[in-house]
């Protein structure tokens, strides 16, 4: 990496001080943008290569537009670490996803120049038109730009902006598609396809770029763009844009690291009152070679020397990670049953579905992030006599909720939910953490919800709802697991709201049984080893299932201890605990309850280990409440 001296990356605290640079000062300014995203998330690391392509454009809208008066939308907002450098957060980015540090997400709460909140896709243009909408209803002359990834672009929520915003003629939005042909993983779908023969119509874009030119210094011009650019493009493409036909004014392509271009361009804009897209084409990773040459892996690489670009491995248990036991157990399972198939939206290496993909790629489908699509395009295969594994990460799965209740439960169709990143999963903060699934799935009938405990549970679950012939959802954790042998062994059924006692107390009640679930059973473990060693009778009950719960033995435990404690990583209103509170009632046992896990209320960016010991059900959270009398 080539080192720059700063020359003008700490005279910028606010895009005010960005627009009193000359345009020709900006391209330096850009390298330097870029050098301080890679140096500091070397050390503390983020969404690394979103953010590289997106320098250019965060500089020239915040040079162009009037921020924060008006309004700006990224979405999604891991590519936006340029805008809050600009904006006033150079500093606190070294910061950036710590812990009472800044979020690695636009966030209302944190600056008035982050518009609107986006660590989920496909928000922008609904959200920004909401914004028009409102100026105009208050007789204010803002302008709204959202800045959408071409991943994000297939989400059906951002058609649905499309569709209103198009409809009406007055809606002064700009949307620009930030079109990179990834999402983390490479983009697909018939829209990456549209987009790539848009971007590649040598024709289109030499009339475009004379166009661009001319308009760039002839504002007059503008007119005749509004009155014959229809005309031109399908005659050009030879069929009707897209864009257009959404009722949206299409402008494009444009070279999304040029941005003198960039500038002319979006000063040009500002003077169409009226809905209009431009398409940017821009690099991920764009200015650090090793980022452009494994897109996937610097979507997110963790720390990283910025001199070589060599990945420092992250300090770990050593054991293997969750997904990949789902990833080799789904093609283990595949092999033998070519009912099985798989689905995930955007996610095949995140999830770890490019295991199978890889031996088995007729059977895969990888929908692009359209979470709500992928639970009923698995509902359709279920119908038809297929076994969908449908794989999203819990806090995505959020979005296909009607989608699971109508076109799922309801039908009683088989189709498997496995949501990785199930409970609080770090940096990423309120947005990513997957702490509500076993609230809002047990509350569904026809469901079964698991939530094993170590590896081998979770290759004995996925196994267990290959036979259930029923929905069935399987919520496990980010990261390593318990380093427990899995690979290469004999699958296990596992009764269905049945668990399994791994400490009991013999003759006697136990002075405390704790009833946990998933992640939670190995804080629980190591808790009541210690209890135990200091005198306490500490019986340990794996839930393995949120639903059905297994009734015969927690009702056991209530009759036969002193106090129980139940541990959850998830959330306590509408959780495994409360439910248990009640099963105890209903019977009439009165044995004192506690029940730990993410309270109510939203919960920040930190490391696990933090974030654990914020809400109190790590392990010297447990023991605290074991000593309590």
């Amino acid at each position: 990496m080539t080192h720059l001296e700063y020359k003008y990356l700490h005279t910028i605290d606010s895009p005010a001080d960005l627009r009193r640079l000359s345009v020709e000062e900006l391209p330096r300014y850009c390298e330097e943008l870029r050098q301080y995203i890679i140096e500091q998330c070397a050390v503390n690391p983020g969404h690394l290569a979103s953010s590289l392509g997106a320098v250019e454009l965060a500089v020239a809208i915040h040079y162009v537009f009037d921020t924060p008066y008006d309004k700006l939308v990224w979405d999604v907002g891991h590519q936006a670490y340029a805008h809050k450098i600009i904006t006033g957060r150079r500093e606190a980015f070294a910061h950036n996803r710590c812990m009472n540090g800044i979020s690695g997400f636009p966030r209302m709460a944190e600056s008035e120049y982050d518009a609107f909140g986006a660590g989920h896709a496909s928000v922008s243009i609904s959200a920004a038109l909401g914004m028009v909408k409102a100026a105009a209803l208050k007789s204010e002359e803002r302008k709204a730009i959202a800045v959408i990834g071409d991943g994000a672009m297939t989400g059906g929520l951002a058609f649905e902006g499309m569709n209103n915003a198009g409809a009406g003629k007055n809606s002064d939005i700009l949307v620009i598609l930030n079109d990179n042909n990834m999402a983390i993983d490479r983009s697909t779908g018939a829209l990456n396809g549209y987009l790539l023969r848009l971007s590649t119509s040598q024709r289109y874009n030499r009339f475009k770029q004379c166009v661009w030119s001319m308009l760039s210094r002839t504002p007059r011009l503008l007119r005749f763009c509004q009155k014959a650019g229809n005309a031109v493009k399908h005659g050009l493409l030879q069929n009707s844009n897209l864009f257009e036909s959404f009722g949206f004014r299409y402008f494009g392509r444009v070279d999304g690291h040029n941005i003198k271009e960039l500038i002319r361009t979006l000063s040009a804009l500002k003077d169409i009152h009226e809905p209009k897209l431009l398409h940017v084409i821009t690099g991920k990773g764009h200015g650090y070679r090793p980022a452009e040459e494994d897109l996937t892996i610097w979507h997110a690489p963790g720390r990283f020397n910025p001199e070589t670009g060599e990945r420092i491995r992250s300090k770990t248990n050593g054991h293997d990670r969750y997904q990949d036991v789902f990833g080799t157990t789904l093609l283990d399972l595949a092999r033998a049953d070519e009912r099985i198939v798989g689905i995930t939206p955007a996610m095949p290496t995140g999830c770890s579905m490019n295991v199978m993909m890889e031996q088995l790629p007729e059977r895969c489908f990888d929908v692009g992030i359209a979470e709500s699509h992928a639970v009923t395009f698995s509902a359709g295969m279920a119908a038809a006599g297929m076994v969908p594994f449908c794989n999203i990460y819990s806090t995505f799965m959020q979005r296909a909720y009607d989608n699971i209740i109508h076109d799922v439960a309801l039908q009683r169709l088989p189709v498997v939910m496995c949501l990785d990143r199930g409970g609080l999963v770090g940096e990423d903060g309120a947005t990513h953490h997957g702490v509500f699934d076993l609230a809002y799935l047990s509350c569904i009938p026809n469901m079964i919800v698991a939530a094993p405990a170590d590896e081998r549970e979770l290759r004995n679950a996925m196994f267990t709802a290959l036979k259930a012939n029923q929905p069935f959802a399987i919520r496990y954790p980010r990261g390593g697991g318990c380093g427990v042998e899995w690979r290469d062994m004999p699958f296990e059924q596992l009764p269905v709201g049945r668990g399994r006692w791994l400490r009991e107390v013999g003759d006697g009640k136990a002075d405390v049984t704790i009833l946990a679930l998933g992640k939670c059973t190995s804080f629980a473990r190591e808790a009541a080893e210690q209890a135990s060693k200091q005198g306490a009778r500490i019986a340990l009950f794996d839930l393995r299932y949120a639903k059905p719960l297994d009734e015969e033995q927690i009702l056991r435990a209530g009759r036969n201890s002193l106090r129980i404690i139940t541990v959850e990583d998830g959330v306590l209103r509408g959780g495994v605990g409360e439910a248990i509170v009640k099963l105890l009632a209903d019977h009439g046992i009165t044995t004192p309850v506690t029940t730990l896990g993410v309270p109510d209320c939203f919960i920040e960016q930190g490391s696990p280990a933090e974030l654990y010991a914020l809400c109190g059900y790590d392990v010297d959270g447990i023991l605290r409440e074991i000593a309590k009398q």
